[in-house]
């Protein structure tokens, strides 16, 4: 065992717990011969409001909120609290063997509350992932129980995420994802997304989204409308570059899923609980979900818990008729967890964060991100509530795909970072998702060091920005 540093060496205490991470922990979606010849991870010890705190004293304004998911911002004792009392009372007991807890079942009603009409069925999970996972089961299980084994075909969209377990990764539309053999994998299929910026041409936005809901339709007539379970999507693409969809894409997506009578499922793990200035991404562009995944801002992602929320449709199938749904986890609606998401629900109610979002600061974020466009290497800035992104390019007008890739966006992002900033690169463009709670002194604070970082990477590429 080492001996423990005095408090007052943060350089050492920095020094020591990087050596102690690179020879002990794996991180996800990491390059750990890069982060090694870096010197190690950045040590983040504590958080307040919408801003981190590393082991060196710095101070990051926390632009992603966490991964897309503190919602209401860190150190809320309202969730601490709930939490504690949670642990005292009961803190844990598995939903099996016919069991329920207090908390779980008034979860699932808080949630039948607030999710869009019809959506009153809940099952827990832990992970969006995991949701995910479930939802395939939930969309197989269905057509299976009425007798239509074959329809067992899930089709996603490309720039799709939605988890990393290997169903999850095969329902993601990111090749990156697809390293392994066997993902992904059998019927599950990609159809385009409506992204404009990477693959419009010269068809205007509106345009291209009826462009790639017509695609959609194409892939269903090849897989066979007889052979398809569901479709899904992220009413906002978020880790595919938050692809904000145009005017009239899923309404038409809509027409088509139903003209088909395929199952439509929701992934709101980004969208969900405000991000989009409604509660959910879905009253935002009229999509009536027949599945719907929930996770993160849930309980602000104080503690792991998701769900897939649905109504009549599937529950008259699965749950009321005899026959047992083989699906679940050791930590399904486990009782801490949906304490803080109870507790968390009732704070968004209490500060009217929805209407904050839609009213206030979401309106306030997305002009200061579009006051960025006058610079030469922003092409496009794409947002709805607190979620953006900022597409940097060295071609506004061709919007001539950046090469190499990363080209742009990781240099600045690694800047934004040692300047006080988090913010994420996704190909060459840097994506925000805020605690709701940021404030307008934070957001012109953070918009002020991302131009500072835009304009020392200009500076860098000479004549060739």
């Amino acid at each position: 065992m080492t001996s423990p540093l005095p408090a007052n060496d943060p350089s050492a205490l920095t020094a020591r717990l990087q050596e102690t991470d690179l020879r002990h922990h794996m991180h996800p979606f990491t390059d750990h011969q890069e982060m090694t010849l870096e010197g190690g991870p950045r040590v983040i010890t504590r958080a307040e409001g919408a801003c981190l705190f590393d082991s060196e004293g710095n101070r990051l304004i926390d632009g992603m909120g966490g991964l897309w998911c503190v919602n209401m911002g860190y150190g809320r004792s309202e969730l601490l609290d709930a939490a504690a009392a949670q642990m005292r009372e009961l803190p844990y007991y598995n939903t099996f063997f016919k069991t329920t807890t207090p908390v779980a079942a008034e979860l699932a009603a808080d949630l039948a509350r607030v999710t869009p009409a019809g959506l009153d069925r809940v099952f827990f999970a832990n992970s969006g992932s995991e949701a995910n996972d479930t939802n395939i089961r939930l969309a197989r299980s269905y057509w299976a129980r009425l007798g239509r084994p074959e329809r067992r075909a899930i089709i996603s969209r490309k720039f799709a995420y939605h988890g990393s377990t290997i169903a999850a990764a095969s329902l993601t539309g990111l090749e990156s994802m697809h390293d392994i053999p066997g993902v992904p994998i059998p019927d599950i299929h990609h159809a385009p997304a409506p992204f404009w910026w990477a693959e419009g041409g010269a068809r205007s936005p509106e345009e291209h989204g009826r462009h790639a809901a017509q695609g959609l339709e194409e892939m269903i007539r090849a897989v066979g409308p007889e052979n398809i379970a569901a479709f899904i999507g992220e009413p906002v693409q978020g880790a595919g570059g938050v692809i904000v969809p145009p005017p009239g894409y899923w309404e038409e997506v809509q027409r088509i899923c139903a003209r088909h009578d395929i199952l439509l499922i929701a992934d709101e793990v980004i969208t969900g609980f405000g991000r989009t200035g409604n509660w959910f991404g879905c009253e935002t562009y009229g999509i009536r979900p027949d599945i719907m995944t929930v996770a993160k801002g849930l309980s602000s992602g104080y503690l792991p818990i998701s769900a897939s929320i649905f109504g009549d449709r599937l529950a008259e199938v699965l749950m009321e008729r005899p026959g047992r749904f083989p699906h679940g986890y050791t930590y399904s609606g486990h009782p801490v967890a949906a304490a803080v998401a109870r507790a968390n629900l009732a704070l968004m109610q209490r500060e009217r964060i929805v209407e904050r979002v839609r009213d206030e600061i979401g309106p306030y974020f997305l002009e200061k991100l579009r006051s960025l466009l006058d610079h030469p290497l922003v092409g496009e800035l794409r947002g709805v509530g607190l979620m953006a992104a900022v597409e940097l390019t060295r071609d506004k007008t061709g919007r001539a795909p950046v090469e190499p890739v990363g080209s742009l966006a990781t240099p600045v992002r690694n800047l934004c970072f040692a300047r006080g900033l988090v913010t994420r690169a996704v190909r060459d463009c840097l994506v925000f998702s805020p605690p709701l709670i940021i404030s307008e002194g934070e957001i012109d604070e953070a918009v002020g060091i991302l131009r500072g970082c835009l304009d020392a990477v200009a500076g860098s590429l000479g004549d060739r920005g």
